[in-house]
This record gives C-alpha cells, structure tokens and sequence, in this order.
C-alpha cells in the first residue's frame, strides 16, 4: 500500500514533464535562426514580427513529399507508383453540374463586383468564378494547414528548398504588412494561401482589397479573393475580348505533332486546312485573323481544341493543360451546361515511372519531351507522334 503514492507521484511528473523534441526540432531551430530570419530582416520584416512569429515553431512532418532536412540536400525521389489518369477523368457531367448551379447563384450574387472587376482588369466575370470553383470550390474547401508553418518545412526538408525560403519570406511579409493575423493564415499543404491558393508571393504581387475594408482578405472577402485572381490573369498578359478556346475537329490530315504554344498560326490558316468548329459553327470574326494553337489532350483518343493566348495565361495559374482546359469549360458551362462533343476514348495508362521510363526513351533518340517527369505534357504527346510517325504508323499522340 506504501507503494501507492510513490507510483502516482511518479505518474504525475510523467504527464507535468515537456514532450519529447522531435528528431528534427534542433535542425529546424538552427535552420529558421540561421536562414529564415536574416532574410526577413533583409526584405524588411520587423525583427518583432521575426521573433514572435517564429518563436516556437516546429516542422509539421506531416506533410507530403518530404525528404532529409538539411540545406541544399537531395529532393525526395517521385513516387513513380500513382497512376497517371486519363484525361477524361477530370471531365465527369456530375461533377460540373454542382459546380454550374453554384457559379450562376454565386454569378448573380456578385454580379456588380465582376463587373467592376471586368472594367477593371479585362477578365470575365465567367472565367474568375471557374477559378474560384477549382482552387477551393468557391470558398466552400477546408484550408486547414498554419500556412507560415508549411512554408517553413518546405524550405527545410520538402522539394524546392530555395523556392519555399523565398515563400516563407514572404508569409512573414504578409503578416508584418497587417492583412490577415497569423490563426487566420491558413493553407493548402502545400502553401498556398486563402480561396484563391496563391502562394504568398504571388499575394504581395496580385492580390487586392477591392471591397475597400484596407486588406486583402483572400480568406474570407468574395470581392477581394475575385479581384485577386482577375488581377493576376492581367498581370499574365490576358488578352481583352479573346476566349481561352474553341473546342473543334482536326482532319487525320493535320498532324496531332504540331501541338504546342510555340507552334501556333492564325485561325484563318487553321481553317484553310480542314480544321473546323464543332457543331458546324464559325470561329468568331474577331477571332479568325488571331493566333491559334492546337491543344490535344489526349492526343487522337479525345477531343481537339484550338486554343488561344489566354488559355496559355490559364496555366500560369497552374501548368496542368488538364487544369487550364477544365477552367475554360467550366466558364464555358455556365451559359450552356453542355459536355465536349467529341468523346473521351479509352486510353491506355502507365505508371508515372513507366512514362518516365519512355520519356528518357524519347529523349535519347533526340526528342524534346520538356523534361522526363512522368507527365504527359504537349511536348511528351507531340514527341509520342512524331516517333509513330518515324515508324510509319498513324500518329495518335498517346502511349501504345
């Protein structure tokens, strides 16, 4: 019975004692200490907001897609096992329907500031709320991460250290500058900020406090996150009165291997050579003397568009053809909720380290697949074609 108030004074210190460091706690310390904080003083960040900001803080390992902290050390290898999806994926009727009947509310609701804000800087209304939707479905997305947090462990131990430094500079910049307090600064996991997911940089540079408050709330002001988004498209170069595409049929005769940005030509000569709108309807007037792209995102195996300047300006939001093109439809469905009229076919799939695998192939026999990274970009699709072409085989821009 004597040995009873000794267990439970011993069990008392266990639960008054501090929890263990995690194994990378000292590091990060030294890192934000030796890294992090001079660069905010040099961008100008008050030493106050340094320390109190910092002060305490520990790597979420949590995270995703870390590797070994320590300077410059090697990234962590891709995971080559996810499965690389079909286009067609990305474009199921049911998943736009919802977000169609929630745009044309939030359309009416907002209808005066996307005016506002398409006098102000070109974009349409239409095209802003398809970002909105797809960044965090207008609003509606759980952000949950400590923004300044995430930033800080990408930076020690995530891919893209030096990038991630550079963003947590800025994270620190934001705060400093008053516009949101740091419980409220929330994130994705991998950074980026508030309804419109921009990373802190492209904060400072674009975003806007457009319902006049003296902030730029991406978190919770409507007008200030559609704002922001319009202003970044325009900072992109969206050109005024230009759609982002048409979706259309390409003649066997046209080759799915002049695919590309750096390969376009004017409408007019798109059309000289077969190439038509669906639905039998003309390309706009305005449109015909101005360049056009051929887009093919699934090679022959899907449908064709010919794409404008702004749809490249689309995926400066994000690289992804798949995320440009989905945008562009989305604002496209709000007027009429229709899907593409040519069908998505089945195609075949491979591992991201399959593709890498052919993309090293490819590069070797001297194609430009725009680095082997087991993603099927234009130049990977285009690269595909021109080898079947070599071979004397019907080019389908796709994996055999």
């Amino acid at each position: 019975m004597r040995r009873v108030p000794l267990l439970l004074a011993a069990a008392l210190s266990l639960l008054a004692a501090p929890a263990s460091a995690g194994p990378y706690d000292a590091g990060f310390r030294a890192f934000l200490d030796g890294t992090i904080a001079p660069a905010a003083r040099e961008a100008g960040v008050p030493a106050a907001v340094i320390a109190r900001e910092l002060a305490g803080m520990t790597p979420d390992t949590s995270l995703p897609g870390l590797g070994k902290p320590g300077g410059k050390g090697a990234p962590p290898p891709v995971n080559y096992q996810a499965e690389f999806r079909a286009p067609g994926g990305y474009f199921r009727d049911s998943q736009f329907n919802g977000l169609v009947a929630k745009g044309r509310t939030l359309a009416r609701r907002h209808a005066s500031t996307l005016q506002r804000i398409e006098q102000r800087y070109g974009v349409p209304g239409r095209i802003v709320l398809a970002i909105w939707a797809r960044e965090s479905g207008y609003g509606a997305a759980r952000i949950p991460k400590d923004a300044l947090r995430t930033l800080a462990t990408r930076a020690y131990m995530g891919q893209r250290r030096d990038f991630f430094a550079k963003e947590t500079v800025a994270a620190l910049q934001i705060l400093a500058d008053g516009h949101i307090r740091r419980q409220d600064m929330k994130s994705s996991w991998g950074g980026a900020l508030g309804q419109p997911q921009f990373l802190p940089s492209s904060f400072l540079r674009h975003a806007v406090d457009f319902d006049g408050d003296g902030k730029r709330d991406i978190w919770n002001s409507a007008p200030d996150t559609l704002a922001s988004i319009a202003a970044y498209l325009n900072w992109y170069g969206w050109v005024k009165g230009r759609d982002w595409g048409y979706e259309a049929v390409v003649p066997a005769s046209v080759s799915c291997t002049r695919e590309g940005p750096d390969r376009g030509q004017p409408i007019s000569a798109w059309t000289a050579e077969g190439v038509r709108r669906v639905k039998e309807r003309p390309f706009p007037a305005h449109e015909v003397p101005q360049p056009g792209f051929l887009l093919m995102p699934a090679g022959r195996f899907g449908p064709a568009f010919i794409a404008t300047d702004n749809f490249y300006v689309l995926k400066s939001y994000n690289e992804s053809d798949v995320y440009a093109l989905f945008v562009g439809h989305l604002a496209d469905r709000y007027g009429n909720n229709t899907g593409f009229v040519q069908d998505w076919r089945p195609i075949k799939t491979r591992s991201r380290g399959a593709v890498r695998k052919i993309q090293l192939q490819l590069e070797a026999r001297g194609h430009d697949v725009g680095g082997a990274d087991g993603l099927i970009g234009f130049k990977t699709r285009r690269s595909l074609g021109a080898a079947q072409e070599k071979a004397g085989k019907p080019a389908t821009c796709w994996l055999e």
